[in-house]
């Protein structure tokens, strides 16, 4: 259900094997297939009710560790590839499944996270309001985030749309911290 009002994306067959099967999703690939493991956000996006949520709240700890680790050099470096491997990722898994947006690809939220905490000074409140504001633009989809929703398909539209509600979420973000004073 691509372009309504939704706290996520749209619910799809369960991508987990029914009682019996063990190695393959109902969407043909193995669930340890490398596209199933990045598009589901090494799993997050398998957990119940909400996956877009989980995939962003998933995305958080890793990109702390990385920011650490490597500064905000490093999480843009990041949030590059795994751009690059989550358009591969969703392609394969859609092509394979004959589904246009399965609400288990959660990469496309991972990465939409991790470019708002770019903007983001690393502390548990900037990060907090990075998630809010990333998943509010996420649901509501304001133009063009709803436009890309609905009209650019296959790996690159399931990423698009979270990449454009990463900026609104950003621009906003960077907005409040330089009322405030603070800068990222």
């Amino acid at each position: 259900m691509r372009g309504n009002l939704r706290c996520d994306k749209a619910p799809h067959p369960d991508p987990l094997p029914a009682s019996g099967e063990r190695e393959t999703t109902r969407l043909g690939l193995p669930l340890r297939h490398p596209a199933v493991i990045v598009a589901s956000f090494f799993g997050a996006g398998l957990l119940p009710a909400v996956p877009g949520s989980w995939g962003s709240l998933a995305a958080l700890p890793l990109a702390w560790a990385i920011a650490a680790l490597s500064g905000t050099i490093g999480l843009a470096v990041a949030t590059a590839g795994l751009f690059g491997l989550g358009w591969w990722a969703a392609a394969i898994v859609t092509a394979e499944g004959g589904l246009e947006d399965p609400g288990w690809i959660v990469v496309d939220e991972a990465v939409g996270q991790w470019l708002v905490l770019l903007a983001a000074p690393r502390s548990l409140f900037a990060w907090a309001a990075a998630f809010v504001l990333f998943r509010l633009f996420d649901i509501v989809k304001p133009w063009p985030i709803g436009w890309a929703d609905r009209h650019v398909r296959g790996g690159l539209g399931i990423m698009l749309d979270d990449l454009l509600a990463a900026v609104y979420a950003a621009a906003i973000l960077l907005a409040i911290g330089w009322v405030a004073g603070v800068r990222p």
